[in-house]
């Protein structure tokens, strides 16, 4: 009896851990949540609760940013500062020192991915890194961000990297080239990009406004398309009306309410 016991309660307190899956398949809806889904529920923007909420939602994808402290490491923010310290002249250990409005800690990408890992089984991650303006500094990001991905076998979960620099793009594919990448700055042409093998556009949407030959030119190309940031129901109605593969949203809720709607006519 005794050994029974000791068998069932190892079954449950497993069967109770946080999981990392062995496969993931990306759900089949056009929702990014832009920084998570931070929204609803109040939660500070890219946020390990806003992530999780993104996973719960079943979003095809949440995005998040990334920046490098002054020793290196890799936390999820986007501002150039955080409490009033700038990021890339603060070591970590007095950026941590400082909370979030839940009172999550700044999280580090590489706990910002093991959560992403944990019980997903849908949800890319869209990994934007945030550009520097110190020299060398941008080779050095995009290195450590996939070889922290590649340390933490979280390949499968990785949908995209994205950027507004092209060059640190490039950098990536360099690195890795099954890596998938979206430019954000609107700079480039659909064939500009696919000459230089970067796999999609995310840009604003007064970018396809400017260039609307561009989302046809897209599609002809096999590249994905992306716009940002769609928050009102008449412009996430015009981008899913036009084929947009993915589109990102502060409002994931009610772009999947769009959604339902499209498909029920």
């Amino acid at each position: 009896m005794r050994f029974i016991f000791i068998v069932l309660s190892f079954i449950s307190f497993n069967s109770c851990k946080s999981t990392k899956v062995d496969t993931i398949a990306f759900a089949k809806n056009p929702v990014i949540a832009h920084r998570g889904a931070f929204k609803a529920h109040n939660f500070p923007e890219n946020s390990i609760a806003a992530l999780k909420y993104a996973i719960e939602l079943g979003c095809a994808g949440s995005e998040f940013d990334v920046r490098m402290t002054s020793d290196t490491v890799l936390v999820v923010t986007h501002d150039p500062h955080f409490k009033g310290l700038i990021i890339e002249d603060t070591p970590y250990s007095q950026l941590s020192k400082h909370k979030l409005s839940n009172d999550e800690p700044l999280p580090t990408l590489r706990d910002f991915l093991i959560a992403g890992m944990d019980n997903n089984r849908s949800t890319g991650l869209v990994c934007e890194i945030k550009p520097s303006k110190m020299e060398g500094r941008n080779a050095i990001m995009a290195k450590k961000v996939l070889d922290l991905v590649s340390e933490l076998k979280a390949e499968s979960y990785m949908s995209y990297y994205i950027s507004f620099s092209d060059e640190l793009l490039k950098r990536i594919i360099e690195i890795n080239p099954k890596a998938k990448t979206q430019l954000l700055d609107g700079s480039m042409s659909p064939v500009a990009l696919n000459d230089v093998g970067i796999s999609g556009l995310d840009y604003a949407a007064n970018i396809y406004k400017k260039n609307p030959e561009w989302i046809k030119n897209t599609k002809s190309l096999n590249l994905k398309l992306n716009v940002w940031t769609i928050n009102k129901s008449d412009d996430m109605d015009w981008y899913l009306n036009e084929g947009f593969d993915y589109i990102t949203t502060n409002e994931p809720e009610l772009l999947f309410e769009r959604v339902k709607i499209k498909l029920a006519k």
